[in-house]
């Protein structure tokens, strides 16, 4: 065999080879995604089951405010919506106006002491708060795992492999201007 067609297989081999460890990363960090966007999941659907409980516990106060409650309840719907459609930017925004609500809640509640001091109001805003916080954590997980796949799939060349086989881009997972905003304290507790 000559030489010249040795160094082209070895050549061609060595391509092969590099392609398929590409293609190899670019599933993994597909992958990533995918769970990332899972373990964010997981928390929605904890928290989605425990705001029906702190409305009803909210509720049993009749004189508590119904509007800041009906909120709380439309913006939970919006956030099922999106996530049941896997529609990255509507739960970004659906997430802030939820989280809009919660602290609208959390600080009405200051005005009634009796269910200030009602054990299942206590626990469920202390349980809601640490899922709130999860939900933090593994957003910015996701993004960074969007961040990093996209950035790979832009790169010269894992761009060639990323476009023969049909890898896209990913949206991150961005909040509401309102949820970005300073609170307003002096208007929740005005209410």
């Amino acid at each position: 065999m000559p030489l010249s067609s040795i160094v082209f297989l070895t050549t061609l081999v060595a391509a092969t080879l590099y392609a398929i460890v590409i293609y190899n990363n670019l599933v993994r960090l597909k992958h990533n995604i995918a769970k990332a966007w899972a373990n964010i999941d997981v928390l929605l659907k904890q928290r989605h089951d425990e705001l029906p409980k702190l409305v009803e516990v909210c509720r049993q106060y009749k004189q508590f405010e119904e509007s800041t409650l009906t909120r709380v309840i439309e913006a939970r719907a919006r956030v099922s919506d999106a996530r049941a459609q896997h529609d990255v930017p509507a739960l970004g925004a659906a997430e802030g106006l939820l989280r809009s609500g919660l602290g609208q809640i959390f600080a009405v509640a200051e005005a009634y002491p009796e269910l200030r001091a009602n054990e299942h109001f206590m626990q469920l805003q202390t349980r809601i708060t640490s899922l709130e916080n999860g939900i933090a954590d593994r957003r910015e997980w996701y993004n960074e795992s969007v961040n990093v796949h996209n950035v790979r799939i832009e790169q010269f060349p894992d761009l060639l492999i990323a476009r023969v086989f049909g890898f896209s881009g990913q949206p991150l997972l961005e909040f509401a201007s309102v949820e970005k905003a300073d609170v307003d304290l002096k208007a929740l507790f005005s209410s």
